[in-house]
């Protein structure tokens, strides 16, 4: 870029995205002339899915703002909870977030999840498509323009990343009603009915079965359920109340 000179100050939670140059506090950009505040914003690494309000000379500017010389912008990180307009709050996890999806999907929270790597555009598409918060660590995925909302997962730590959407997000909370495996809608089982489905240790060791409408699998509060119970119990102590 060879342009006006402005001066850039990046939140302390964004600076992870940019330069260790750019780390420190308020530090100069060549821009172009031409381009967008938001295309400016985006080329210095930090996604738009987590730029909140942007700032020039102090009052709140549009990402299709020109910066001209001598401008201080401020890129501040999304308010939390962060309201997500246009449709019911649904996400969409790509193939690393395995663990994360099957989590939220424990809590009730409506999360897709594509186990196989179906390429960036096709993610984005399906966002878009189906009108999903896309969740990832991919930077770049987040940089494409085609999906319909997104957000960067910042940790790589399962417990940490549970608790980063939760709070980003603050989604409803209706545990033990989806399938963990594919995302369907859970229903009480007669035993008789999945007994076919079961061992015979399950069939005589317990009596209280759930069955997923979509796939069919069946559950029970087996030798895990403890450990799920406690993931369950720390997300509505912190994020509750459950959704009546």
């Amino acid at each position: 870029m060879n342009g006006p000179e402005i001066h850039l100050e990046v939140a302390p939670e964004l600076r992870l995205f940019v330069a260790h140059g750019r780390r420190q506090g308020r530090t100069p950009v060549i821009t172009d002339g031409s381009s967008t505040l938001g295309h400016v914003v985006e080329s210095l690494g930090i996604p738009l899915t987590e730029a909140g309000e942007l700032l020039v000379d102090g009052r709140p500017a549009a990402v299709s703002h020109i910066p001209a010389a001598g401008e201080t912008v401020e890129v501040r990180p999304v308010p939390r909870p962060q309201h997500v307009p246009g449709a019911p709050l649904r996400f969409l996890l790509d193939v690393h977030l395995g663990t994360l999806a099957r989590r939220l999907r424990l809590l009730g929270v409506d999360a897709a999840y594509e186990s196989e790597d179906i390429g960036d555009p096709a993610l984005a598409a399906l966002s878009a498509k189906e009108r999903r918060v896309l969740l990832s660590r991919d930077r770049g995925l987040l940089h494409r323009r085609e999906i319909w909302a997104g957000a960067y997962v910042y940790s790589d730590q399962p417990d940490e990343q549970l608790r980063d959407v939760l709070e980003r997000f603050a989604p409803a909370l209706a545990p033990w009603t989806r399938c963990t495996a594919c995302n369907g809608p859970l229903a009480e089982a007669d035993k008789n009915t999945v007994g076919p489905h079961l061992e015979h240790g399950t069939r005589r060791s317990y009596d209280v079965f759930a069955q997923c409408a979509e796939c069919g699998r069946v559950y029970w509060r087996g030798a895990h359920h403890a450990r799920l119970e406690a993931i369950v119990a720390e997300a509505v102590r912190e994020f509750g109340p459950v959704a009546g």
